[in-house]
């Protein structure tokens, strides 16, 4: 986990050094994307349990910045266990989440022509049903909780509408964070 997060600071930090020395990005503007994915949920502790299903997210976007936009978002989430996969202490883990969740974030963009890196960051809520269950943590929960939306990855093509990027929802209250490898696409409004 301490990886992951100097890995994040440290990619947060270059792209603002290299922020206002860029001239491409995708368009100013107003879109829609739309991610679908391979969806995940394990639990924050360092153990061998994860969830996997499918993740399914809409955003709109208003970029006033080649550079900069905010994104409501909305989306779905449903991921289990495969309980074969277990075995000894581990035999009655579990890293579920089925939710719908909403919520805002801004998204900082290091343009390059067909290219975008990116990392988003934001806050929004989910209400569903989330499940850790490993041999130090038994969290379960019906209702709603709040999470931090974080995700880093590539705006591709000419108008850097196509999306591949892998996205984070923690959830410090349960314990657990879920996510997806995910592929969107941006549809421009008029």
């Amino acid at each position: 986990m301490q990886t992951l997060l100097r890995y994040t600071i440290l990619v947060i930090i270059l792209k603002l050094m290299f922020l206002q020395s860029t001239m491409a990005q995708q368009q100013k503007g107003r879109y829609i994307n739309a991610s679908i994915g391979l969806g995940i949920t394990a639990p924050i502790e360092n153990v061998d349990v994860s969830g996997n299903g499918i993740y399914i997210q809409a955003e709109y976007v208003w970029a006033p910045k080649k550079w900069f936009s905010l994104r409501p978002y909305a989306g779905y989430i449903n991921t289990s266990t495969d309980k074969d996969g277990l075995s000894g202490n581990l035999a009655g883990a579990k890293a579920s989440t089925k939710a719908f969740f909403v919520g805002g974030k801004t998204k900082l963009a290091i343009p390059f022509p067909w290219v975008a890196p990116y990392v988003e960051l934001g806050l929004g809520a989910s209400v569903g049903s989330f499940e850790t269950i490993t041999p130090l943590i038994n969290e379960k929960k019906n209702g709603v909780t709040l999470h931090i939306p974080f995700s880093f990855g590539l705006a591709l093509g000419r108008n850097n509408n196509i999306d591949v990027g892998l996205l984070y929802y923690f959830y410090p209250s349960l314990e657990q964070f879920n996510g997806a490898f995910a592929l969107g696409l941006s549809y421009p409004l008029k």
